[in-house]
């Protein structure tokens, strides 16, 4: 049995530890990284998933940016732990996140496989500019309210200023 819940500040290095293990060394150096650099996560969407002996099996985070004028959420990263893979996990923590996403947020963007995340609604995003060396066929975005790339949401992506 996974039971998935809101991230603590008491899970933060357990999902580090996770994002190390799924991720190859040096992912803080990948551009999304620098989106995120003094940004806190948007805490109501980062979820963890704990098996039954409360193991750590999955987690994702999502931050503020803006692309152009327009705010959105950057998903990532998200990883589920090798023993569990194949399970759903990762699909059933997308779809959960973004229904809590929806009515507060408009759209999300991420930087991933289009065959894997199509099967979510998002498809690829032309006009959005993440910072480089990000190859722009793996910019994806999805709409959350009908509408919501249009020209107010084209342009550079950069961390969402404070306040």
């Amino acid at each position: 049995m996974i039971t998935l819940a809101r991230e603590t500040p008491q899970d933060w290095w357990d999902v580090e530890a996770l994002f190390d293990l799924c991720f190859a060394p040096g992912r803080e150096a990948l551009s999304s990284y620098r989106l995120r650099d003094g940004a806190d996560p948007v805490a109501e969407l980062c979820l963890v998933a704990r098996d039954e002996g409360g193991s750590l099996a999955g987690a994702i985070r999502y931050w503020p940016v803006c692309v152009g004028a327009a705010p959105a959420l950057l998903l990532g990263p998200i990883a589920v732990h090798p023993t569990h893979q194949g399970e759903g996990l990762g699909a059933s923590l997308i779809g959960d996140s973004l229904a809590r996403a929806a009515g507060r947020w408009d759209r999300v963007l991420l930087v991933g496989d289009a065959p894997y995340y199509a099967r979510f609604g998002f498809s690829r995003l032309g006009g959005v500019e993440m910072p480089p060396p990000t190859n722009p066929d793996r910019v994806l975005g999805l709409e959350l309210r009908p509408g919501a790339w249009d020209d107010a949401a084209r342009g550079p992506v950069r961390p969402m200023p404070a306040g």
